[in-house]
């Protein structure tokens, strides 16, 4: 498969159209944190894009500072935007105190990665037709399966099916981008991550809309008051 400049710039010139309709298409505000992960998604795109053209005009100032926009976006801020995102378009109850969990791990990752980010710059260089970052961090394991905890159980856990969609993708992504491009691990599960976020607009696309304006309190008091008479005058 072939990543470039233009790929990454397409990838984020669609998400940005889609983005924009799916927060759009939010009818709670509590929705609006997950509405916006295609558009956040497209950002990162647009970021790597950019990276690609350093490398061919030898802008290492550029290079730098846009190298660590991208790794913002995939080591500190998914791990705990998603589960936060997720949390807030659930009803209350068992399922998002579970999730309180997932948000805890994720920002406990994002710290641990943000400090790593700062602490040993990232670098990033084209290796064939992908970008390979490079930025040294230990405990890679442990910290790779809370950040999938984090970033992928979470929407699992959710009571939407669409959310539940999006998760399993982004999961069976990670398998097969780390199955066939471990090198340029990052790089490539994010693109595809980015791609799938289009689920996100079929789940804000799908939901009904809410009725819980003044007319419709007032309706349904007016119905049930009446309802209530007539039952106390039938059996009077």
């Amino acid at each position: 498969m072939c990543f470039s400049a233009t790929a990454s710039f397409s990838a984020g010139a669609l998400l940005l159209g889609l983005g924009t309709l799916t927060l759009k298409s939010a009818r709670r505000p509590r929705e609006l944190p997950f509405a916006a992960i295609p558009l956040l998604f497209a950002i990162q795109q647009l970021s790597e894009g950019v990276i690609w053209l350093t490398f061919r005009v030898d802008a290492p100032l550029l290079n730098a500072v846009m190298t660590h926009v991208y790794s913002f976006f995939s080591h500190v801020l998914w791990p705990i935007y998603v589960p936060v995102a997720v949390l807030l378009i659930e009803a209350p109850g068992r399922r998002r105190q579970a999730l309180l969990v997932f948000v805890a791990t994720g920002l406990a990752v994002g710290a641990y990665l943000l400090y790593f980010l700062v602490a040993f710059p990232v670098v990033s260089r084209p290796i064939g037709q992908h970008i390979e970052y490079v930025s040294p961090h230990f405990f890679a394991a442990t910290t790779m399966m809370l950040y999938l905890m984090s970033t992928t159980v979470s929407p699992i856990l959710s009571s939407h099916l669409m959310v539940k969609v999006f998760g399993v993708l982004a999961l069976l992504s990670f398998a097969a981008a780390y199955s066939f491009y471990a090198t340029w691990f990052i790089s490539v599960w994010c693109f595809f991550a980015a791609l799938l976020s289009a689920v996100v607009y079929l789940h804000i696309a799908s939901r009904p809309a809410e009725r819980s304006g003044p007319c419709h309190r007032l309706g349904t008091t007016a119905f049930e008051r009446s309802t209530e008479n007539g039952f106390s005058d039938h059996h009077s």
